[in-house]
Order: C-alpha cells, then sequence, then structure tokens
C-alpha cells in the first residue's frame, strides 16, 4: 500500500510541477488541466495517509493549487467570451469622467505582463505626460507588468527630439525602480493608435494617449485630476484577439 501511495505522489509532484511550467508559460488552458489532475492525485495521496503532518502539508498545498487553479479557470471562461465582445465609447467634445483610470484599470489583471502602447504622438509634453499618467496606473495596479513598449514618432526638429529622448529616458529609470522595463522605437510613418495588452485586449483610440484638452491654469479643476479634466471628441474600441481569430475563421 505504501508503495502505491509513494507512486502517486510522485505522480502528482510531476503533473503539478508541468502545471506549474505551463502557468508560467502562459499556456493557462494546459496549466489548467495538470493542476486538477494533479489536485485530484493529491487527494488520493491525501486520503490514504495517516501521518498527521503528512496530512496538513497536503492540504496546505492543495488548498494553493486549487485556489490557483480557481483563477486560472475564471480567467480560461472570462477569455474564451471575450471572443465575440467589441465595446465603444464615445467620448464627446468637452466631456469629463474618462480618467486613465476609468478607461484602462480593468485590463490590469495579475494575468497581465506585458503592454504595448503604438502612439505616434508621444512627441510634446504634455503627451509625454499622459503616458507617464497611464504608466501610473499600471504601478498602482496589481498587475504583474514587467514590460512597457512604446512606438512613436519623432519630433522634426533636432532640439525637440532631444527634449523627448530625455522625457523617456526619465520616466524608464523612474519606471525600473518599479521593476517594470520601459523600451521604445521610432517609426516615421505610424498611423494606427493602440494599446495591447498580453492578455489578449486592444484598446484603439482615435486621439491615442491625447485626448484631455490642455489646462493653461494649474489651479483649474482638472488640471492634476484627469477625471475631471475636458476630453477631445474621440472614440474608443475595445476588443479582444480572439474576436479577430474568429472574424479570420468565419471569413476563411
Amino acid at each position: 500500500m505504501a508503495d502505491v501511495v509513494t507512486g502517486v505522489e510522485a505522480s502528482a509532484i510531476s503533473v503539478l510541477k508541468r502545471a506549474v511550467e505551463m502557468d508560467t508559460a502562459r499556456r493557462f488552458d494546459e496549466s489548467l488541466v495538470c493542476y486538477q489532475e494533479g489536485i485530484n492525485l493529491l487527494l488520493q495521496v491525501l486520503k490514504a495517509t495517516s501521518d498527521q503532518s503528512k496530512k496538513e502539508r497536503y492540504r496546505k498545498k492543495i488548498s494553493e493549487y486549487m485556489d490557483r487553479a480557481e483563477q486560472l479557470k475564471s480567467f480560461v471562461i472570462e477569455t474564451k467570451n471575450a471572443g465575440g465582445s467589441h465595446e465603444q465609447i464615445q467620448i464627446d467634445d468637452n466631456a469629463t469622467g474618462f480618467g486613465m483610470e476609468k478607461l484602462f484599470s480593468r485590463f490590469m489583471t495579475e494575468f497581465l505582463t506585458e503592454i504595448e502602447i503604438e502612439d505616434p504622438y508621444i512627441r510634446a509634453h504634455h503627451q509625454i505626460c499622459n503616458l507617464l499618467r497611464f504608466c501610473e496606473v499600471v504601478v498602482k495596479s496589481q498587475c504583474s507588468v514587467k514590460e512597457i513598449r512604446l512606438l512613436t514618432g519623432r519630433d522634426e526638429y533636432p532640439d525637440a527630439q532631444m527634449q523627448q529622448q530625455q522625457k523617456l529616458n526619465q520616466l524608464k529609470k523612474s519606471l525600473l525602480s518599479h521593476g517594470i522595463e520601459f523600451n521604445w522605437s521610432f517609426h516615421d510613418s505610424l498611423h494606427d493608435r493602440e494599446i495591447r495588452f498580453n492578455t489578449g485586449w486592444i484598446v484603439k483610440i482615435g486621439r491615442g494617449l491625447d485626448i484631455y484638452k490642455a489646462s493653461d491654469n494649474k489651479f483649474s479643476i482638472g488640471s492634476s485630476d484627469l477625471d475631471l479634466r475636458p476630453c477631445h471628441k474621440t472614440t474608443v474600441d475595445i476588443f479582444h484577439t480572439k474576436s479577430i481569430n474568429k472574424t479570420n475563421d468565419d471569413t476563411s
């Protein structure tokens, strides 16, 4: 009997190790299956074990794996359901209530590790400040972002180019102190404006991050709180990569 229990325990360890590897590799569907199989094997071991200290250890590990499996299950279901979703937000001229957290905090989940920003106009001071505000939302969230990548345009004047580089470098240094790598590259003929999260969500904004009107008076309401800052008229489209794949499958 002891040999049987030992064999089942070895199988459980092997399967759960595979679950963690798949989890780390972001192969969540496969990871979930492995977690469920490994948990069932550990339950068998728990039932056949009489040693109370071992039972307590098994219960603790089973609880940890079950919590992770539930998190993955919810994420997998949400991702599958996102395949048919497309949300559009119309922001009217001078509208308020569209701060960075309102627009983006829902995407800052624990499964998020990388963000790509494609915006040709992260050049002027206020545009880089908007990028900074976005990054602050990332830092304040509970997500696991390790890298933010920016593809943008370069200002046409050498002095402005130098200032752009200096400000992006300052942002890079600040983000690194929070454990986030920030890299950027330039493209002269860039047109698209979208933010891609490696959980599959894509946010397209007609004006990119430059949706807020200038606040000339530093002591006016909305100068520091973007929820209260009037916006330019623009459209925000939110969809998931699975919806793109589904559309391609339907038309092929």
